[in-house]
């Protein structure tokens, strides 16, 4: 099936939709151009062809109502079906896709957008986009292709451009045909222009910053860059006066007087807004002058031919090991001419040592080698001075306390009264005096 080709004229932006024709957004502007064609193959698998402008706002919804009746079991007519789709999307042949196309779709029950702003590099050179629809409950999948034809825009660049920070809006939310719609009519009665365009839109989340709380149902943030043929108005020149810089230094709202226009739908940061004049901007490429860091230019490079020349290398392998073992053994024959030709000896010591101090050292060897001698015969009988030989009442001789085989290695060194199996209880004396019952 061949569908014609539509001719639209006055769309700020390229904005196409996955198998329901082409929407236009609002007729804000005049002068844009865009061609698109759609060319379907079949049910189950379609390319489609789209022709965007280069430096123009490029989207393209892809709607999961269309790629539903693609996977069975297929619902019948005024069947519904929420079935959780989600879409990949590469450049075909490579994994991700080209670096100025985005892609966002935030649940698996919301349409995905691809969007972005063609290069200049990229015109007349056909981008194929593979589209992998994936169904989360059957597990089903489906392929498409969208092919982009870049065209070169007349008026590319536009020379004056403008970039607003959206706070209450979200990308997908931007990205619709009628808010975006909306903006361009409120940015196109405060700059009044005669062509207005949307170059591009970024999330605030690609610009570095931070994911939002989930409360109060606060936005991510856009950036959203218009383009006009004509000088910024006073309007949004007040931003650059010293008195609103000064405000935004201190992180004040600067006094924007047509701020009122926004406020009931979008609510612009001024301070980060972005104001580029093209015509002003001169070309930043300067002659390279050669000088001190810069190197000559030596011409074509030589590489070192085949017939190279042997080297010998033992007179290197001498040196590497020669010099060092050298070294080495100087200093071993030093160290061992300290260690052993230089000791004084024992008789030199003596000899050196007054005669008191000699005797109390030998006196103290000799005490150490007794007490070692002892500690070698631990079952030697226990001297008699240390046992009692007479009882201290009636005088009988006590045998002794253990015989001689008796381990004594466990006996504690003090025992008490009552543990001594010998102990005598001697009566204690009573006080005379007169006892009264």
């Amino acid at each position: 099936m061949q569908l014609p080709w539509w001719w639209e004229l006055g769309d700020p932006c390229a904005w196409t939709g996955e198998g329901r024709g082409t929407r236009r957004m609002s007729p804000a502007t005049t002068g844009t151009f865009l061609l698109t064609v759609y060319t379907i193959f079949s049910k189950v698998h379609s390319d489609r062809n789209v022709y965007p402008s280069a430096g123009v706002l490029f989207v393209h919804v892809l709607e999961r109502e269309y790629f539903k009746g693609e996977f069975p079991p297929y619902p019948k007519p005024g069947e519904i079906s929420n079935d959780p789709i989600i879409f990949n999307t590469n450049l075909m042949g490579y994994p991700d896709r080209p670096g100025w196309l985005r892609y966002i779709q935030r649940t698996p029950y919301s349409d995905g957008v691809l969007y972005g702003s063609p290069t200049a590099e990229n015109v007349g050179k056909p981008t194929i986009i593979e589209i992998t629809a994936y169904n989360r409950r059957t597990f089903e999948t489906a392929r498409h292709n969208l092919i982009i034809n870049i065209m070169s825009a007349e008026d590319f660049p536009l020379p004056y451009q403008a970039e607003f920070f959206i706070k209450n809006m979200n990308v997908e939310e931007m990205l619709a045909s009628e808010v975006l719609g909306d903006f361009l009519g409120a940015v196109k009665n405060v700059w009044q222009p005669e062509r207005l365009n949307a170059i591009n839109i970024t999330s605030a989340l690609d610009r570095g910053g931070r994911v939002p709380l989930p409360i109060n149902d606060m936005k991510e943030g856009v950036y959203v860059m218009v383009g006009a043929d004509v000088p910024f108005s006073s309007c949004l020149r007040e931003v650059e006066n010293p008195q609103n810089q000064l405000r935004c230094s201190q992180e004040m709202e600067p006094v924007i007087t047509c701020d009122k226009k926004f406020r009931t739908q979008f609510y612009i940061d001024w301070c980060k807004i972005s104001l580029v004049d093209k015509t002003k901007q001169v070309s930043t490429f300067q002659e390279v002058i050669r000088g001190e860091g810069i190197l000559p230019d030596g011409g074509e490079y030589k590489p070192p031919s085949d017939s190279l020349k042997s080297r010998d290398y033992y007179t290197d392998f001498l040196i590497t090991l020669a010099v060092p073992s050298a070294v080495a053994l100087v200093l071993f024959l030093i160290l061992a001419y300290i260690m052993c030709c230089r000791r004084e000896g024992v008789e030199k010591r003596n000899m050196q040592t007054p005669d008191i101090q000699l005797v109390h050292h030998s006196a103290i060897q000799k005490s150490t080698k007794e007490l070692r001698d002892m500690s070698k015969n631990r079952e030697i009988a226990w001297p008699l001075s240390t046992l009692p030989v007479f009882h201290p009442v009636t005088g009988e001789i006590i045998p002794p306390l253990h015989t001689d085989n008796y381990d004594n290695t466990n006996m504690p060194l003090m025992q008490t009264q009552l543990n001594l199996p010998h102990q005598t209880q001697i009566p204690q004396q009573q006080t005379t005096g007169k006892w009264y019952p």
